[in-house]
C-alpha cells in the first residue's frame, strides 16, 4: 500500500499511540494530531496504517461505526445552494473529503449534512484526507 522503505514519523507515531484505544483512533483525533503537529492529515493516516491501527468514527459518517459501518442517511431534501456547492467541486462524480469540509465551513452546516446530500444526489465522497478511502 505504501512505497517500500516508508517509515513512520516518530512524533506522529507517538501522538497516535497516545490516542489509541483498542488499536483504534477516531478521525477527529487523527485530524487533531495533524493540526497539533502541523503535518498533512495524509501523513497521519499513513502513520496510522503503518502502525497497523484502524481509523474509526469518520466525521463525515462514512465508516467506522458499529454495527452498520456508515451512519449516512439520504437527505430528505437538498437545498439548491448546497447542491450547487457540491456540484462545483465534483470530479468524475466524486467530491473529496476535504471539499466536503470546506462546504460545511462555508455554509455553516454539519459535516453529515453534506454527505447526506451527496447520498441523495448519488455522488461519492473520495478521497479521504487521511487516506482511508
Amino acid at each position: 500500500k505504501h512505497p517500500k522503505g516508508i517509515e513512520a514519523d516518530p512524533k506522529v507515531a507517538e501522538q497516535i499511540r497516545q490516542k489509541l484505544s483498542d488499536n483504534h483512533i477516531t478521525c477527529a483525533a487523527a485530524h487533531a494530531i495533524a493540526t497539533d503537529l502541523s503535518v498533512p492529515p495524509l501523513q497521519v493516516g499513513m502513520t496510522i496504517d503503518l502502525l497497523e491501527a484502524r481509523i474509526v468514527k469518520c466525521q463525515l459518517g462514512l465508516f467506522g461505526y458499529s454495527p452498520q459501518k456508515s451512519i449516512v442517511k439520504p437527505a430528505e431534501n437538498v437545498s439548491s445552494e448546497l447542491k450547487d456547492a457540491i456540484e462545483a467541486k465534483l470530479i468524475d462524480n466524486r467530491i473529496s473529503c476535504e471539499h466536503c469540509w470546506e462546504i460545511t465551513s462555508q455554509q455553516g452546516i454539519q459535516k453529515l449534512e453534506v454527505t447526506s446530500a451527496c447520498e441523495t444526489l448519488g455522488m461519492k465522497v473520495k478521497p479521504c484526507q487521511l487516506g482511508a478511502f
